[in-house]
């Protein structure tokens, strides 16, 4: 019976050696791949350093490349990257107000461009919690990133007291970003989606929100489901069939805003002034709009049923067809 057993040990002994020099090799192979990665990422960060636009673009995309290759280096390629834009694009102490003067036909620079567009093309589900952190930086003027291979993601992204102005956003995911207090003016955000994000004291004068006109889409404006617009400055924007339900507008200077046919339901709107605001066809059902200023506003067939309308001023609003408003505001 021994003499039996022994091919069988043996072939087994083999076997047993083949496996520990599979993962001997498995194991060097993976040193050698982080040792080359590790290689990688240095020249790439010397390249970003330098003073030739060249090389900083080739250290911006061999980043890239690392963060494709390597999921467990991507929130360090995202953070580097972050704060790459922070150092190169800063916003002045002063905020925007150093800016006005050049704002106009102002773009990012091509270093600045190419990182964003890397970190709006990258796979958020690598993030493992990094942030990408773009608060208080100057990109005034970022050019469209949207392609049909890839979309421009931006969720949970942070652009605190941003200058965004003239920026293409257009069909971004922008879900959960933070764009509190960021300048916004003249911006182009057709299609993006906004749920959840915060914009309060954001200032969104002349943005593009909604478009509409021949061959148009029947929705065409974010979604800002949700959204925190508290003291946001939405003067004269368009937003047309544009879904704000549950969104936060108190105190919001919604001055000459188009709204008609807007979804507004249980939306906070106390304080908020939509002087000359039109609002034909919105839904506000259980909208809350006390104090809220409607002089001269179009509410032509909107939906006002359930709403709170403690000391709403209405002087001179159109109120043909509209529903749910009490006799006495009438």
């Amino acid at each position: 019976m021994v003499a039996v057993s022994l091919p069988g040990l043996a072939a087994l002994a083999a076997l047993l050696f083949t496996w520990m020099q599979v993962g001997q090799a498995s194991k060097e192979l993976r040193i050698s791949e982080q040792g080359q990665i590790t290689s990688r990422f240095n020249a790439a960060i010397t390249n970003l350093g330098s003073q030739s636009m060249d090389l900083r673009l080739g250290g911006i995309y061999a980043l890239e490349r690392i963060m494709q290759d390597s999921s467990r280096d991507h929130p360090t390629v995202v953070a580097v990257l972050s704060a790459y834009v922070r150092q190169h694009a800063p916003l002045p102490a002063s905020g925007t107000r150093a800016t006005q003067a050049t704002s106009s036909g102002h773009v990012a620079s091509t270093d600045v461009q190419a990182v964003i567009n890397v970190l709006a093309h990258r796979l958020p589900g690598r993030d493992r919690g990094t942030t990408v952190d773009l608060n208080r930086t100057d990109l005034r003027g970022l050019k469209h990133m949207h392609t049909e291979e890839s979309a421009v993601n931006f969720r949970d992204a942070e652009f605190a007291q941003a200058d965004l102005r003239g920026a293409d956003l257009g069909a971004a995911d922008l879900r959960g970003a933070t764009l509190d207090g960021a300048n916004l003016t003249g911006a182009y955000l057709e299609q993006a989606n906004l749920a959840g994000a915060g914009l309060t004291e954001a200032d969104l004068t002349n943005v593009t929100l909604c478009t509409e006109g021949p061959g148009k889409m029947e929705h065409t404006c974010p979604n800002l489901t949700g959204a925190i617009l508290e003291l946001a400055n939405l003067t004269n924007v368009g937003l047309m069939r544009a879904k704000l339900a549950n969104g936060d507008l108190a105190g919001a200077n919604l001055t000459g805003a188009i709204l008609t046919g807007a979804d507004l339901t249980k939306a906070t709107l106390n304080g908020a002034n939509l002087t000359k605001a039109d609002l034909t066809g919105a839904d506000l059902n259980d909208a809350t709009l006390d104090g809220a200023n409607l002089t001269k506003a179009n509410l032509t067939g909107a939906n006002l049923t359930g709403a709170h309308l403690t000391g709403v001023k209405l002087k001179g609003a159109k109120l043909d067809g509209v529903r749910g408003l009490p006799p006495s505001l009438r």
